[in-house]
């Protein structure tokens, strides 16, 4: 079992690659700490692998440290949670942004400095993998905040690993293409949309959760322990074309 012994806070673990993490890493032997904001998502989950589950609304940022600080000190923690608002550069609202930007860049900041903060004190090490997206490195229409954010976090990476690094800690991150959760393959079930994105990918298809979360985990693991501040594209090739 390759994290025997191990444990991991996921946040975003209810749904899409936050949960096939879930999976994962439960059925590599890890303990599983789940934080998500609905409570049936986290029930459905521990009744599949277990483990410890913490609702939780990372907007607010009290709540989000107070979540970390009740998950306690862990292993590792995989930053899964995030949304989008769809707004074009002329329509984005004040609303649009503040959610957006506290989900997917404070909340993941405040999540990686209260995950610090505890392995410091336990000592050191561990590691961290923040899944940013392609949108942080291409502009696509209506993604002003999201690719704002997802850029934002893959700076922070760089900044975490430099920081967190003489502690033992490494932190890198993940950016994925178009990923076929629930929600992706109702946006991008009609051909007409989705054939223009998919003649971009060499390898001939988006990806599936499990492709995102076999990365996490390797990035997680003793294979890459001198792997830190690396934003690796899980991409199909999408960025190399």
């Amino acid at each position: 079992m390759q994290f025997a012994g191990k444990s991991v806070i996921i946040t975003g673990a209810g749904k899409g690659i936050g949960r096939a993490c879930a999976k994962i890493m439960a059925a590599r032997g890890a303990e599983v700490i789940a934080l998500s904001r609905t409570a049936a998502d986290l029930e459905s989950l521990r009744q599949e692998i277990g483990g410890r589950q913490i609702a939780v609304d990372l907007a607010d940022p009290a709540a989000t440290r107070a979540a970390m600080r009740e998950a306690g000190t862990v292993d590792f923690l995989i930053n899964s949670a995030g949304i989008n608002v769809l707004e074009s550069s002329f329509d984005m609202t004040e609303e649009g942004y503040e959610a957006v930007m506290g989900i997917n860049l404070r909340a993941a900041l405040i999540t990686c400095q209260e995950f610090g903060r505890a392995r410091v004190a336990a000592g050191g090490g561990g590691a961290i993998v923040n899944i940013t997206s392609i949108a942080g490195h291409r502009g696509f229409a209506e993604h002003l905040c999201y690719a704002a954010s997802k850029a934002g976090l893959e700076g922070a990476t760089r900044v975490l690993a430099k920081e967190f690094g003489p502690h033992g800690i490494r932190v890198n991150a993940v950016a994925p293409t178009i990923t076929l959760t629930e929600l992706a393959l109702r946006a991008w079930s009609d051909p007409e949309k989705s054939a223009p994105m998919m003649v971009r990918h060499p390898i001939g298809r988006f990806a599936e959760v499990d492709d995102v979360a076999r990365t996490i985990a390797t990035l997680l693991s003793s294979d890459t322990e001198m792997v830190t501040g690396v934003v690796l594209n899980v991409d199909g090739g999408f960025l190399a074309v």
